[in-house]
């Protein structure tokens, strides 16, 4: 792992990931990639870690988007792979069992708008600007865009920002269901704020947690009966664990519930 990504455990259970390219503006390479690909391994790896925040370092971008420069000279074949990458790497956090959310601090554009995307929640300040922003440079978004994009905002207004390339405020993100929580311009304040978040999602059961985001992704591409029979097999699979029991027993007792 180099430089190019941080990671550092916050109160032993919340990941903190930063994107640390600020002279590019946190912009996605190769290199950058897999040094996020080898912080999944270490989160997978690490059983303590119950919710993680990925941002971007300084105040002027979470991710700008993917690194032109490097795109510029490929070829269809490293394209693809190129895409596939970033798809595989984002798909491994959205796969990943803790929750994550993402801090977006200005730009989120391109690859920074996909991989804000990937994570399960996304807390913006006032001053971030999200956009897929690709079609103004020839090509459509390759790291999972066409596809979440859809289904967070809707097909319409997918199209509208993917046809366009038109970025779009912290305030009209909010409104369309881009985002979940909008907080104060202000240096620190969206990490702050979702750190705040991740603490509270640590302090869930971590099976059920991770059930309830299998179950949420599992039910995409499924028709609606299928996805309730998956529920229905999800909501038993919570029942083999300690933490039911708990959750129960304390909710009637009155009390605190002591996960593991």
């Amino acid at each position: 792992m180099t430089d190019l990504i941080k990671l550092e455990i916050r109160d032993s259970r919340v990941a903190l990931v930063t994107i640390n390219r600020p002279e590019a503006l946190n912009a996605l390479n190769r290199k950058v990639l897999q040094a996020l690909d080898e912080v999944l391994s270490m989160i997978e790896q690490n059983k303590t870690i119950r919710a993680v925040v990925i941002t971007g370092a300084g105040e002027k971008a979470f991710v700008a988007g993917a690194d032109i420069a490097e795109m510029k000279e490929m070829k269809p074949a490293e394209a693809e792979e190129f895409s596939r990458c970033g798809q595989e790497i984002f798909t491994r956090i959205k796969c990943l069992n803790q929750a994550v959310v993402a801090a977006v601090n200005g730009y989120a554009l391109g690859g920074g708008c996909e991989l804000a995307m990937a994570c399960d929640l996304r807390v913006a300040s006032e001053n971030a600007r999200f956009g897929l922003p690709e079609i103004n440079l020839g090509i459509i978004p390759g790291f999972g865009g066409t596809v979440r994009l859809s289904r967070l905002v809707g097909p319409a207004k997918a199209r509208e920002m993917i046809m366009t390339g038109a970025m779009i405020t912290a305030e009209e993100a909010l409104r369309i269901g881009l985002i979940n929580r909008m907080v104060p311009a202000g240096t620190g304040q969206a990490l702050e704020a979702a750190l705040a978040l991740a603490a509270e999602l640590a302090a869930k059961p971590a099976a059920a947690m991770a059930i309830a985001k299998a179950a949420t992704r599992e039910s995409w591409d499924v028709s609606v009966e299928e996805a309730m029979r998956m529920e229905s097999a999800r909501f038993a699979e919570t029942f083999k664990s300690p933490d039911q029991r708990e959750g129960m027993t304390a909710h009637l007792e009155k009390r605190k519930p002591n996960w593991q």
